[in-house]
This record gives structure tokens, sequence and C-alpha cells, in this order.
């Protein structure tokens, strides 16, 4: 009966998990339920799927044409300072204004506490600090 429920539990969270996740995620998902299904049958399935989903929302580093162009553009006139740290994953707070990058309109940028940020500008979501 335990290993039913952690069944039952696992699968709920991979479905929720599974109806927010961006295609990256459910083919991660996908990818770790088949997987764990071979290794473990049906638990392993879906604590593969769990596993999978969240190594698929992993975020893939921009092309280096944008990196060079966030290190390459010029810094603004006034320095922008925040308390938080700039984490990869986490959105930038809504009072940064984040600058599009003009060839690839998938990517944005701003510098924060003197760092390069590269992030998605519909999420705000940070990509990469640049050092």
């Amino acid at each position: 009966m335990h290993i039913k429920a952690v069944g039952i539990a696992a699968g709920i969270l991979l479905a929720s998990t599974s109806a927010f996740a961006q295609s990256s995620t459910v083919t991660g998902a996908v990818g770790g339920a088949a997987t764990g299904a071979i290794v473990g049958g049906p638990v392993g399935a879906a604590v593969g799927g769990i596993v999978g989903g969240v190594a698929g929302s992993v975020i893939d580093p921009p092309p280096q044409k944008v990196v060079t162009y966030v290190q390459q553009a010029p810094a603004p006139a006034e320095r922008v300072v925040v308390q938080e740290k700039v984490v990869v994953g986490q959105p930038l707070p809504e009072t940064i204004v984040v600058t599009p990058i003009p060839d690839d309109p998938k990517y944005a940028y701003a510098i924060v506490n003197d760092q390069r940020v590269i992030v998605e500008p519909s999420s705000r979501k940070v990509i990469q600090v640049i050092e």
C-alpha cells in the first residue's frame, strides 16, 4: 500500500507539473517516465517522470551572438542597483528596464549591480549572468 500511495502522489505531482510546463519540460517528463518504467516499473515511471520534468525545465543558454552583443552593449548612464541577488531562473524585479536584443527577440538584457544579465523578455526570467 505504501508503494501505491507514492505512485499516486507522484502521478498527481507529475500531472500538475506537466499542466503548467513548457514543451521542454513535457519532453523531459515523458523521457524520464519511459526510462523510469524500464528501470523500476510503474513507480519508477512516476518518479522518472518527475525527475525528467525538472531536468527538462533547465534553461538553454543563449547563442554566442547574443552573449557577444550583451558584452559589447554600452552601459546605461544611470547605474541600476537592487538588494536582491540576481539568480538564473528567477525573474528580474519589474522596476528594472530590460532592453531587447535587436537580432534575436527571444532575448533581452539588463545591467544590474554591474552585472550584464540576459533574460527572457516575456517572463523577465534570468537566463544567464555574464561574469
